[in-house]
C-alpha cells in the first residue's frame, strides 16, 4: 500500500513543471494580464515598466555590497577566540551572506557555534548593509535612520536566538580550541570597512551636505557602501582583486533577473487589482502582520534569505504606497518575517546542522533548534516593531 501511495504522490508531483521561481513569476505576470483582458501592447509595456523600475538603484547596492563580501572572505585575520559571537552579525551584514560568516567565524567559536550562527543570521537580516538597505530599496523607502532601528533590534532579536539554545540544551559539546587565538589589532582589520561605513552615514545623518554633491552622495548609504567596498577592495591582494570583481557581477546579475521579474508582477498587480480597497489607510498593524505573514510564505517556500528579499520587497512596494503604513514598519516586518524559518530547504540549515548539531542524531530535533531559533528572534523583532508602532515611534 506505501509503495502505491508513494507511486500516486510522484506521479502527481511529475505534472507540476520544475522550474525556477524567477520563471514561474514570469509566467504567473504575463498570466495576469491576460486573465485580465490586457491588450497584447498594455501588457508588455507594463511588465517592461516594472521590471526596469529600480534595477539601477538595486545594481548600485548589491554591487559594492557583494565587492565588499568577496573582499572579506579574502581576510585571512579573524578575530580571537571569545570575539567570535561578538562579530558576527557585523559579519553577517558585511559578508551580505550569514553562511559565509558562519563558515569564517565558526572554527574559532569554541561551544559557542550556535551564537554565532543566529548573531550571523540576525546581522545579515537587520543591519547594513544587507537586509534594510535591499528590502528599502525595493520598497522605494530612503531613510537613514533605518541603520539605527536595526541596531536597536539586533540586540533583543540576536539574544532571543542565544536564549532558545540554552533553553532547549543545544550548547555544543565538542569544542574545538586548538585554533585558540589572542587578541590583537590585527584581527579587527576586516571591521576597518564598516567603520567608514557607520561613520559616513552618521555624517550624512548629523549635517545637511546638499550643497556638496560628491560628499552628499558619498553620505548617503549607496555611496557609503560604494566607499567602504572600495576601502576593503584595497585592502586585497592585487592577484584577488579581479576574482572579487568578477563574483560580485555573477551574484548581482542573478539577483536582478529575480528582482525584475518581481517588480514586473508587481506593478501588474498594481494595475490590475485595486491594492488601496484590500490595504485600506488605516490598516497599521493589520498591513505589517500581513508583509510578516507574505514574507514568512516567500522564505519557507524557496530557502534563501536572499531570494526572498530580492522577490518580496517589489511585490510589497505597491502594498505599502497604498496602505499608509509606516515606511520603516514595513521594512522590518518584511525583514523579521524572513527569519521564519531556518529549514532543511536553506542552505544554512545544512551548514548548521553539520557543524554546530552534528552530533544531533535527531533530524527532527535539528530542525527544532535551528528553526524554532529563528522563529523565536522574528517574534521578538515583530513584538517590538509592533509595540514601537503602537506607541507611535515609527
Amino acid at each position: 500500500m506505501s509503495d502505491i501511495s508513494s507511486t500516486s504522490t510522484k506521479n502527481l508531483y511529475s505534472y507540476i513543471p520544475n522550474i525556477p521561481m524567477v520563471l514561474w513569476m514570469v509566467l504567473i505576470t504575463i498570466g495576469l494580464g491576460l486573465a485580465g483582458g490586457l491588450p497584447a501592447q498594455e501588457l508588455i509595456s507594463t511588465v517592461n515598466a516594472g521590471f526596469g523600475r529600480a534595477l539601477g538603484e538595486f545594481a548600485l547596492i548589491l554591487l559594492p555590497a557583494f565587492v565588499l563580501a568577496a573582499a572579506l572572505s579574502k581576510q585571512e585575520a579573524t578575530p580571537a577566540t571569545g570575539m567570535a559571537a561578538a562579530v558576527s552579525p557585523i559579519a553577517g551584514a558585511g559578508m551580505i551572506c550569514p553562511d559565509t560568516a558562519y563558515a569564517v567565524l565558526s572554527p574559532i567559536a569554541g561551544r559557542q557555534k550556535l551564537d554565532v550562527a543566529f548573531g550571523s543570521y540576525a546581522g545579515f537580516k537587520l543591519l547594513y548593509p544587507a537586509g534594510p538597505l535591499i528590502v528599502a530599496t525595493g520598497l522605494g523607502v530612503e531613510d537613514t535612520s533605518l541603520a539605527l532601528y536595526g541596531l536597536a533590534l539586533l540586540i533583543p532579536v540576536w539574544l532571543a536566538g542565544v536564549v532558545w539554545v540554552r533553553s532547549v540544551g543545544a550548547m555544543s559539546v565538542n569544542a574545538n580550541l586548538s585554533q585558540r587565538q589572542r587578541f590583537n589589532l590585527q584581527s579587527l582589520r576586516p571591521l576597518a570597512p564598516f567603520a567608514v561605513l557607520v561613520g559616513l552615514l552618521i555624517i550624512g545623518a548629523l549635517f545637511d551636505l546638499s550643497s556638496t554633491p560628491f560628499l552628499y552622495f558619498m553620505t548617503l548609504p549607496k555611496g557609503a557602501l560604494i566607499t567602504a567596498a572600495t576601502l576593503a577592495l584595497l585592502d586585497v591582494p592585487s592577484t584577488d582583486r579581479r576574482s572579487c570583481l568578477d563574483s560580485s557581477v555573477r551574484r548581482t546579475g542573478s539577483l536582478l533577473l529575480v528582482i525584475g521579474a518581481a517588480s514586473a508582477f508587481g506593478a501588474m498587480l498594481t494595475h490590475l487589482v485595486p491594492l488601496g480597497e484590500v490595504f485600506p489607510s488605516d490598516a497599521g498593524i493589520i498591513g505589517i502582520l500581513s508583509l510578516f505573514a507574505l514574507t514568512a510564505l516567500f522564505k519557507l517556500a524557496q530557502g534563501s534569505s536572499m531570494a526572498t528579499f530580492a522577490a518580496i520587497a517589489p511585490v510589497a512596494a505597491p502594498i505599502v504606497a497604498s496602505s499608509g503604513m509606516s515606511p520603516v514598519a514595513a521594512v522590518f516586518a518584511i525583514c523579521l518575517g524572513s527569519f521564519v524559518a531556518i529549514m532543511p530547504n536553506d542552505s544554512f540549515y545544512w551548514l548548521t546542522r553539520r557543524d554546530a548539531l552534528e552530533n544531533t542524531e535527531s533530524e527532527g530535533r535539528a530542525i527544532g533548534i535551528l528553526a524554532g531559533g529563528a522563529i523565536a528572534q522574528a517574534l521578538t523583532g515583530l513584538s517590538l516593531v509592533l509595540g514601537a508602532v503602537s506607541m507611535g515611534l515609527i
